[in-house]
């Protein structure tokens, strides 16, 4: 297959299987406005490390080589995070908002090929042996936002660059309606209850793309773990969020829920 042929495939996979995604939401939950109009997409992934390996080639890679690349084609902001107390290894996480689903296409195809990322991540991209390599697999989900917030918000701590931690949620659903029905949770009230209790949302996703369907995802962040946590306490005692949990059209609608608390590389733009 050539490097055209590639792209034009990746290309088309990805719009399919967001046109897919998209098709399964019933009519009423498109009209409602379920997901985002915005035309953003966001991209998470997850380098995993073997066990005691370095991710400073990767850093460098993305600090040097990705993100500026990604900046100069439209992504406004690319977040960076590690994972302190993984119980599943190490992990870099990488956070990309997309302007449009060909943005997804794009970079997955072609972004390594480019001769300025080559130029500064060739010791990332070349210099890593199968005996040594810079990172173990990638992990990576596509995300469409919720119309509760159809962009990603960069934080105010973030512009201030102010020290600060993330919380990512993950909630898991047995049914994809019952998925649909979380999301429509979502934007009913709880992003707004977030809001105003300064739990300070960066992004909410419908997975599109990826492992573990259905679920949704977001991030939160907080100066720091003792604020963190009593925001979270407000947000479980507010009386909308009481009234939320207990209305019956969303019941059981999540079966999992995956906390991980993430801190920013210094390079991190989120």
């Amino acid at each position: 297959m050539t490097h055209l042929d590639r792209r034009d495939f990746l290309k088309t996979s990805l719009a399919a299987s967001a046109t897919v995604a998209l098709a399964s939401m019933p009519a009423k939950a498109i009209a409602a406005g379920e997901g985002s109009a915005s035309g953003e997409y966001i991209e998470l992934r997850a380098y995993r490390l073997r066990a005691g390996a370095s991710h400073a080639l990767l850093d460098s890679y993305l600090e040097k080589a990705l993100i500026p690349a990604l900046n100069a084609g439209g992504v406004e902001a690319v977040g960076s995070f590690t994972e302190p107390d993984a119980k599943d290894g190490a992990v870099v996480w990488v956070l990309i908002p997309h302007p449009t689903l060909e943005s997804v296409a794009k970079v997955a195809a072609s972004i390594n090929e480019d001769p300025a990322v080559f130029a500064a991540g060739a010791d990332y991209l070349e210099s890593p042996t199968k005996e040594d390599p810079a990172f173990d697999r990638i992990d990576s989900w596509i995300f469409l936002p919720f119309s509760g917030l159809p962009r990603l918000a960069v934080p105010q701590l973030a512009r201030d660059h102010k020290p600060r931690i993330f919380e990512l949620r993950t909630y898991e659903s047995f049914s994809e309606l019952k998925a649909l029905k979380k999301v429509a949770m979502f934007n009913a009230g709880e992003i707004g209850v977030m809001q105003e209790l300064n739990l300070s949302p960066v992004f909410y996703g419908q997975a599109l793309v990826g492992r573990d369907l259905p679920h949704l995802t977001y991030m939160l962040c907080s100066p720091d773990m003792e604020t963190h946590k009593k925001n979270w306490q407000g947000f479980l005692a507010h009386p909308t969020w009481i009234r939320l949990k207990t209305d019956p059209q969303y019941a059981d609608t999540v079966q999992k829920i995956t906390s991980r608390f993430l801190v920013p590389a210094a390079y991190s733009q989120i």
